[in-house]
């Protein structure tokens, strides 16, 4: 089965790819920018790009969004996660978020999926926290600072692994089996 997928960000392209290839998904990238609406609110941010998206390409389509909430911050910064990093970058958000009482995250992913009819909407979560100092490899942004529950390395020091236990692998699993069941 083919579907498209829209993000202007090419290592999520490629991670996408990876893992929804493994998953029995072939996908085809259109790696266009779409504007993103600027909320904490993931399923409201991950429907207006969806929208935008269908418009765009006029055929069923799915596009993601991936954030991290911190529970000792109610959840922030969620859908803001980009902008969030973008100010701090890696030193900054692990001195600010790891050295917390309580550094517990959860890395979120939202699939939304617009088959020309109706939209849906797939989730996958990863609970863990913020390392007190990131990893020295800073490729994929905020993979340097969390840590997964059960692991004692950042995602982006487990390398490969990463796509076996990762939030995004989870939303992509779910989402596979939506297109299988339909």
């Amino acid at each position: 089965m083919k579907i498209r997928f829209v993000s202007s960000n090419d290592r999520k392209i490629r991670e996408v790819c990876e893992i929804a290839s493994a998953l029995g998904l072939d996908v085809l990238p259109y790696p266009v920018e779409i504007e993103e609406l600027q909320s904490d609110d993931m399923q409201l941010l991950v429907s207006t790009k969806l929208l935008a998206a269908f418009r765009l390409i006029g055929k069923p389509v799915f596009v993601e969004h991936t954030g991290l909430e911190i529970p000792s911050l109610n959840g922030f910064p969620g859908g803001l996660t980009q902008r969030f990093w973008d100010m701090l970058q890696a030193e900054r958000f692990a001195a600010l978020i790891g050295q917390l009482d309580d550094p517990r995250a959860i890395g979120r992913t939202l699939i939304g999926y617009c088959d020309g009819r109706k939209r849906h909407f797939f989730e996958g979560r990863l609970e863990g926290r913020i390392a007190a100092e990131p990893s020295s490899d800073r490729a994929f942004e905020w993979d340097s600072v969390f840590i997964p529950d059960g692991q004692e390395r950042t995602l982006a020091e487990l390398g490969e692994t990463k796509n076996e236990l990762s939030m995004r692998r989870r939303a992509l699993e779910a989402f596979v089996e939506h297109l299988r069941n339909t």
